[in-house]
């Protein structure tokens, strides 16, 4: 990860960590870069979630694009893996994301995307960085002729829902479903999608402001959606986070199917047909030890990588495995996305359901999840928190006390000023005592924010 680019994109709250000045300077880096080494005015697609600050991002980039003499190609409200797929299916030379996912309406992020709808690779991102510190001398400004445009690029969200309604060859038609917007990106796409399938479809949560996105809605407060279904006796429900790159479900009877679930429900079935590459699923980290148990039981094997859909990705393409993910609900099919994609991953579940014929909750039933506690705590420096001495004997005493029962994982946010300290083990209890404690030593050794 560099200084301001971490996992995800470069996030920070609107204009305070991640500022206009900074929009118009990765614009105007990114449209000379492009335009240098291909020696002709490059082409970019901006896409953005509905905060306020969005908005404000959006025409900085496009400013910053356009002085240094490219084309900004303006998506509007759209979701992180349209942009990912117009980036590579519409011949542009990058794309770029405004979105800060889950995080709350006054935070902001800026991803920045390839030509092929991948994260961008860490050696453009350490120049970008370079160009934001000062380090590489003024670029030139565009004149005349030369100077870049924007284009209204509306269309190239509907070619995206084209796309996803192209990939299900079996109608949704008699389908009861539920689908929870997060009052983001998905409020302008998924709703299509799924009536155009023949589902019958019910939204909550896609009414958004600029302020209420993922305010106690979405994939990350998912018990709104749960009420949902069961109140309205629907057969299954869907949330997603504020770009729509996660999804998680909520079955008939209303409890929650995590990525965990997604990654053995949707791998089953791919074994079952043949479709399982290497046998392998990607898994990372955070997974629950219940998702290995259910795939040894079932004979598939998996990959671990550390947390980040990037990292799944690099897995994937590096071992040719077809499907991964996290347990947050970011779930990578290969063969259709280089991104995590939620209303995919929606679309990807009901097509499970309907070839089975069984419900959500009988497809989820195998993975028997062990209680897990994960407590985040905001740090003032996590390399300091995280590297502490009496930190790290704290976290080697849980890991020896849990044995062959449990697992300890203290990591680093990398999206966030967070340390994230996560216990599993038999009982929530346990899982309660042992992670209370490492966050005790992390206070007491004066590493959380007052």
């Amino acid at each position: 990860m560099g200084k301001y680019f971490g996992t995800d994109g470069f996030r920070g709250e609107a204009n305070v960590g991640l500022t206009y000045d900074h929009a118009v300077k990765i614009g105007r880096f990114l449209g000379w870069y492009y335009g240098k080494r291909l020696n002709k005015p490059c082409k970019v697609v901006i896409g953005k979630d509905t905060r306020r600050s969005s908005y404000m991002f959006e025409y900085a980039l496009a400013a910053g694009l356009t002085a240094s003499g490219a084309d900004a190609y303006i998506m509007h409200v759209t979701t992180t893996p349209s942009v990912s797929y117009i980036a590579r299916s519409d011949g542009f030379d990058c794309g770029i994301m405004i979105s800060a996912s889950h995080n709350p309406y006054y935070d902001n992020g800026i991803k920045l995307l390839n030509a092929s709808g991948e994260k961008m690779d860490e050696e453009t991102i350490l120049k970008v960085e370079a160009y934001l510190d000062g380090e590489i001398a003024e670029i030139p400004l565009a004149t005349r002729d030369e100077i870049g445009r924007t284009v209204d690029y509306v269309a190239g969200r509907n070619r995206y829902i084209g796309y996803l309604i192209s990939l299900m060859t079996t109608s949704f038609k008699g389908k009861k479903v539920g689908l929870d917007c997060a009052n983001g990106s998905a409020w302008s796409i998924a709703k299509a999608v799924f009536d155009a399938l023949g589902a019958t479809t019910y939204v909550i949560n896609d009414a958004p402001n600029g302020l209420n996105i993922n305010a106690e809605c979405g994939s990350t407060h998912i018990e709104g959606l749960q009420k949902f279904v069961v109140e309205k006796k629907l057969d299954v429900g869907f949330a997603y986070d504020g770009d729509a790159d996660r999804c998680l479900c909520v079955d008939e009877k209303g409890n929650v199917v995590t990525g965990d679930h997604i990654l053995y429900i949707y791998g089953l079935y791919m074994k079952e047909r043949g479709k399982l590459v290497n046998n392998t699923v990607v898994t990372t980290v955070m997974s629950n030890f219940g998702l290995y148990k259910a795939l040894d039981a079932v004979g598939i094997d998996y990959a671990k990588t550390k947390v980040g859909d990037k990292y799944v990705y690099e897995n994937m393409v590096t071992y040719g495995n077809r499907i991964g993910g996290e347990q947050s609900g970011h779930i990578i099919f290969s063969k259709y996305a280089t991104t995590g994609d939620g209303i995919l991953t929606s679309l990807k579940v009901m097509s499970v359901m309907l070839a089975k014929d069984k419900p959500l909750s009988v497809l989820a039933e195998p993975v028997k999840f062990y209680p897990q506690v994960l407590k985040n705590v905001r740090v003032v420096s996590k390399p300091d928190a995280q590297n502490d001495e009496d930190v790290q004997a704290a976290v080697k005493k849980v890991a020896e006390e849990l044995g062959d029962n449990g697992r300890i994982l203290v990591r680093e946010s990398g999206t966030e000023p967070v340390i994230r300290v996560m216990v599993e083990a038999g009982s929530d209890e346990v899982c309660e005592k042992w992670v209370d404690y490492v966050i005790d030593v992390i206070r007491k050794k004066g590493h959380i924010v007052a």
